[in-house]
């Protein structure tokens, strides 16, 4: 039996490790993948720093896409209905589920279904070994949602689809971003920047985008930001002043945290109008406590949504958000720097570091 090499996660905060694995042929309902590219995501750095559960040994990583290279019996199309066969390069949902589920049936929330998997978070050292994007192949397994991606679409282009692109279109149906609203968006890493640039597709007159890095804060003028706040150099009631006067008569329509921090959570809901929309799309964290005055939800008319995983069709409205508006932002750029299997620990260090919006590792690399 041929094998594979994987960046195994061992422990947190200790060095990746390269292993190799078997690789078996794909059984009924599997799709085995060559892996092109996968992407670090921040929730994988908070896996690796331990601030998040996962197994372990794990491979890591959940944006990922690649070549397929076995298709096993049952498996025939994609989620669109287009056929799927050996050599296509696809994507697929980073979560999955396999099995009757409440959730799913009634409440149309498959994302939430008990005993859903998520590729990236599971166990290395049991079949079928490869279910993260940290290696050269990965399995698709039963109850996963797969779709072909188009030739015109550049690796650093799909890569992020299936987690923060798809995750964003998910956010913003939530926050119900409309023609004519003002949007301010907590965080400009690719997640801020895919929002901003979905919050002006859908007809935002002002999108304000507020980080503490500034390369972020440049590049976000590209991803349709109309103004910029830096709020590592203004103050906290200065940043909610000066939204407040950009969004005129009465604050923000609609307000999108994508930063992890609790803290900005108070400061959000006071750059909100009456009756305006606030929803959480970073806190992935456990111990996530912020204080908040709940009286102001009451009489402010303030709706609080949290959004975590995406519905199936979110995956798809990614893709065509993408292919649709690759012209008019520089998508491509947002994964700016790629690194071999064995420079995994350099490549998680830039981006812990944020000097990367999005790195990829790309296995056929040499390292």
């Amino acid at each position: 039996m041929r094998k594979a090499r994987a960046a195994v996660y061992e422990a947190p905060n200790t060095p990746f490790v390269l292993k190799e694995f078997p690789v078996r042929p794909a059984r009924r309902g599997e799709v085995l993948v060559r892996v092109t590219m996968s992407t670090i995501c921040r929730s994988d750095i908070h896996s690796y720093e331990g601030r998040r559960p996962n197994p372990c040994p794990g491979i890591l990583g959940h944006e990922i896409i690649g070549v397929i290279e076995e298709i096993g019996e049952g498996v025939d199309t994609d989620m669109r209905g287009d056929p799927l066969k050996v050599g296509d390069r696809i994507t697929w949902s980073e979560y999955f589920f396999d099995g009757q589920c409440y959730y799913r049936e009634v409440l149309d929330m498959p994302q939430k279904c008990h005993g859903v998997r998520k590729y990236g978070h599971d166990l290395a050292d049991q079949d079928p070994h490869f279910l993260g994007g940290f290696a050269e192949y990965c399995y698709i397994l039963p109850g996963t949602w797969i779709l072909k991606l188009p030739d015109e679409l550049t690796d650093e282009e799909a890569t992020p689809l299936n987690c923060g692109v798809a995750t964003m279109a998910s956010v913003t149906e939530a926050a119900e971003i409309a023609l004519g609203d003002a949007v301010v968006v907590q965080g400009l890493g690719l997640l801020g920047l895919y929002g901003a640039a979905m919050a002006k597709v859908r007809g935002a007159r002002c999108v304000i985008g507020l980080d503490a890095v500034a390369s972020r804060l440049e590049i976000a003028k590209r991803f349709g930001v109309d103004h910029v706040i830096d709020i590592a150099r203004v103050p906290a009631q200065a940043v909610i002043d000066q939204v407040r006067k950009l969004c005129r008569p009465d604050g923000a329509d609609a307000v999108i945290e994508v930063c992890g921090v609790p803290d900005v959570i108070p400061q959000g809901l006071a750059m909100l109008r009456t009756g305006g929309r606030y929803v959480l799309g970073g806190l992935v964290n456990p111990g996530a406590d912020v204080t908040i005055d709940a009286n102001m939800l009451v009489k402010r008319w303030i709706t609080l949504r949290g959004i975590h995983n995406y519905h199936p069709r979110h995956l798809i409205q990614a893709l065509d958000f993408v292919m649709t508006n690759r012209t008019r932002f520089p998508f491509k750029d947002v994964v700016d720097s790629k690194f071999a299997l064995a420079d995994l620990d350099a490549a998680f260090k830039r981006a812990s570091e944020r000097t990367v919006l999005r790195a990829a590792i790309v296995p056929a690399l040499a390292g």
